[in-house]
């Protein structure tokens, strides 16, 4: 609930106004003292073209009547204790504020023009020729005042509303309140408040002369350059993982670059990936067997651990300060870089690339693989901006108004988001979404080899209506659950959790722990709670290092490990802890690059809806279960008893389910997670019956879907791709000692709202585990179908275990031969 308006006679007499979603379904709220009661709306309430009750944004009233005023021109007005009853404004636009003195009352309003209307018996038309936008209204016993657009202000003389010339030149986008004193002096204040800066904030007073507002000047003003506070790295990220290998190190700051930096899944792939190159041609070009990727030369060091961890250090600040300077957080990146490199002992400004000394080593390493991918199809050049002329099919959705407009029902729109954020809390352009990665199915691989000019990977893509159709209940029914006090549990215990095949979810568990014979502990915890936990844990990984650092974070967490035994593909003897991280981050990452790869071709090539629009989309055409029924359409929701279901006189009388969607009767409701509550610290959004045409997956309103296309799930083929290298890899599907696990607390983990209300803690026997709940997560965050997910994995299963084969011949020194 958004309230946009109170007002009130005495502490025991108070009205609040507002909506529920953004500018529609209105309410009305009432304090006796005791108790705040939602009051009945009138029949004849107006709605719009959709069917939907506006937005209540403003309420006044005097000793013995109330008014309320809306979008779609609506005006209603109590007298004593009776009902509310809808005026007839004439107004089809939105009456932003009311006002009233004595026995006269006047609301204004309005869109490209102004509006203003005066009641009595009668609603009148009192509108100003020419009259621009109006957002505040004050009236006083001799006239009054309406304020608006580009600091508009408008009096009240002589029955008459008539431009006032202030004489303040005012840059603002409207005057969007009013108030008048006893004196008669207007305080009007505003900025720009009709797009989403919220800046040029103004107070206007006209009539007698008041002290002017002056902003504190910020501390920093007029300070020279050598004197401005410096852009610094966080002491906690500089070197966070100091007693780890020198690639760890390196791959730590790379990852905290990540964190600040926009989430873009492909490109935070690609620089990870090229980063743990430049770390293994640094290590690799002091070994006489392995293979450098880029980087083939073979110098010689009289300490070779000593030139390993200069060469990779230049090479990795090389490459790392080339990526992140113009990205999201990049003065701190680069800031963080220069730190590390200082604590390290060596010197940044270095650059030397002549010579056999580590750090020229470096330099020319780190530039080597910069130019080798220069061209690779990214367009890095152009911050990856698309080259290939992608167009919607579809008109954007519009998330803060109900239902959807598709022209293909199957293929993907974006969304209009009103404020937009990352899932890392980076505040980005509002609007509708872009395309992120539209050109990377183009993009130079690791280990893809493509057959003619045909995709990596064959997959089905769109679904036929009946698997659509199931697969979009599945997910209703996952969000269903989304509520702390869901009665349902599930045993998260290895020994009876997990195990499935590929592509699919029928594990029944391990039995046993498959390393040490030991019987697994049970693990039974609220399954509303586990639902929403995996679907923010797995979201962008715990610390939003989208999923190719999220498995980059797995990866680390098993080698540091005690009982990871570092033979190299499970043969020979154990490798020292650097050739260990170096060739692992070398695997791992070729295979989130080449999963990122496979994933956005898909996308690209099917160009699939995601759930938010199949959801809407349906429930706005009605129900397909009964022809004879209401609401019928061959293409609606199925209906479902106590999960889809349609509104009717019955259901949503007084005490009924649907009481609160009595406006919304014939339309199809369905049972779900409510949306982020108004304050997520402390507050949950719970399900209950809403309508479907409002349907909201378990994620953030100011996210709410990746822009991107749904099929396939990125998620799901960058895990089981990491998966499949770790097994390779570590010659073990399992985690160390058969057993990898995540703890959430109770309360506090959550970031969407307030919980979860035990403490969960995912486990895991093997790598495969831990990435098959990674897809099943975004079935329940709303953002995948199932199909998605299963043919992710799929995918992902083939690209890691090409990828891992590749890198070991690099290992072993056999690539080029």
């Amino acid at each position: 609930h958004t309230i946009y308006g109170v007002w009130g006679r005495g502490p025991s007499d108070v009205y609040a106004v507002g909506s529920r979603a953004g500018s529609r379904d209105g309410f009305v709220w009432h304090y006796d003292g005791s108790a705040w009661t939602e009051l009945t709306l009138p029949a004849e309430t107006p709605k719009n073209a959709r069917g939907n009750v506006p937005g209540f944004f403003k309420v006044w009233g005097d000793a013995t009547r109330v008014w309320v005023v809306g979008g779609e021109g609506l005006l209603l007005e109590r007298d004593g204790e009776g009902p509310f009853v809808a005026r007839e404004t004439g107004v089809e636009t939105t009456l932003f504020t009311v006002h009233a003195e004595g026995d006269r009352v006047a609301a204004v309003g309005g869109a490209s023009n102004g509006v203003l209307v005066e009641v009595t018996e009668t609603v009148d038309d009192a509108t100003p020729e020419a009259c621009p936008l109006l957002q505040g209204v004050c009236l006083t016993r001799r006239g009054g005042f309406a304020t608006g657009l580009d600091g508009t202000v408008y009096e009240r003389r002589n029955d008459r509303w008539l431009e006032l010339d202030h004489g303040q030149p005012l840059v603002v986008e409207s005057l969007h309140a009013a108030w008048v004193d006893p004196t008669g002096t207007l305080y009007a204040v505003g900025g720009n408040v009709l797009t989403p800066a919220l800046t040029n904030g103004a107070i206007l007073t006209y009539g007698r002369e008041i002290a002017r507002y002056t902003r504190p000047a910020p501390e920093d003003a007029g300070m020279p350059d050598s004197e401005m506070p410096q852009i610094v790295c966080p002491e906690a990220q500089i070197d966070p993982v100091p007693e780890g290998s020198i690639a760890r190190r390196w791959n730590e700051a790379n990852l905290n670059a990540v964190r600040r930096a926009v989430p873009r899944p492909g490109v935070h792939a690609r620089n990870l990936f090229h980063n743990a190159i430049a770390m293994y041609d640094a290590w690799a070009a002091f070994d006489a067997t392995a293979d450098g990727y880029v980087f083939t030369e073979k110098p010689t060091a009289a300490d070779v651990d000593a030139a390993r961890t200069e060469a990779i250090s230049y090479a990795s600040y090389r490459l790392l300060t080339h990526r992140y300077s113009f990205e999201n957080g990049g003065p701190v990146s680069l800031a963080c870089f220069d730190a590390l490199m200082d604590r390290l002992g060596f010197d940044a400004e270095n650059t030397t690339t002549t010579g056999d000394t580590p750090a020229a080593i470096g330099n020319r390493v780190g530039a080597a693989v910069v130019a080798a991918f220069v061209d690779d199809g990214s367009n890095e050049g152009e911050n990856y901006r698309d080259q290939t002329g992608y167009e919607f099919v579809n008109p954007a959705l519009v998330v803060d108004q109900p239902g959807t407009t598709l022209d293909d029902p199957l293929k993907w729109q974006p969304l209009n988001l009103a404020v937009a954020v990352t899932q890392n809390g980076i505040v980005t352009d509002a609007g509708v979404q872009g395309y992120i990665g539209a050109n990377w199915g183009g993009v130079t691989p690791f280990a893809l080899v493509r057959e003619g000019t045909n995709p990596y990977f064959d997959a089905p893509g769109l679904l036929d209506d009946q698997e659509l159709v199931d697969a979009t209940v599945e997910m209703i029914r996952l969000s269903a659950i989304l509520d702390p006090d869901e009665v349902q549990t599930i045993d998260l215990s290895p020994g009876v959790f997990g195990n499935n095949s590929l592509g699919a979810d029928d594990g029944e568990g391990h039995g046993n722990n498959p390393v040490t014979g030991e019987p697994y502990a049970s693990n039974v915890v609220p399954l509303g709670d586990y639902g929403r936990v995996i679907a923010e844990h797995w979201a962008d990984g715990p610390s939003s290092e989208t999923p190719p650092g999220h498995w980059n974070t797995l990866a680390n967490r098993a080698s540091d490990s005690p009982l990871m035994v570092r033979r190299l593909y499970g043969e020979g003897a154990e490798v020292d802890r650097l050739e260990w991280d170096v060739k692992l981050l070398f695997a791992v990452n070729g295979a989130t690059h080449d999963g990122a790869i496979a994933a956005w071709e898909q996308k690209r090539f099917h160009n699939a809806a995601r759930p938010i629009s199949l959801v809407r989309w349906m429930a706005q055409n009605g129900q397909r279960s009964e022809p004879s029924g209401p609401s019928y359409h061959d293409h609606g929701l199925p209906l479902v008893p106590g999960l889809i279901e349609v509104i009717t006189a019955e259901t949503s009388a007084q005490g009924e389910r649907h009481q609160h969607l009595a406006p919304y009767v014939g339309q199809i409701a369905i049972r779900s997670w409510r949306g982020e509550p108004g304050d997520r610290a402390t507050e949950v959004g719970e399900t209950a019956w809403i309508r479907g045409t409002e349907w909201i997956p378990y994620q953030r309103r100011t996210f709410v879907s990746p822009a991107f296309p749904g099929f396939v799930s990125g998620h799901s083929t960058f895990s089981r791709a990491a998966a499949e290298t770790l097994t390779a890899f570590t010659g073990s599907p399992y985690f160390p000692g058969g057993f990898g696990e995540y703890v959430a607390p109770p309360r506090s983990y959550l970031v969407f709202e307030r919980g979860p209300s035990v403490e969960v803690r995912l486990q895991w026997a093997s790598y495969y585990d831990a990435a098959d709940e990674a897809g099943t997560s975004r079935r329940w965050g709303g953002i995948h179908v199932w199909q998605d997910d299963y043919h992710g994995r799929r995918i992902g299963s083939q690209v890691g275990m090409r990828a891992a084969a590749l890198a070991r011949t690099y290992f072993d020194g056999t690539a080029r031969d």
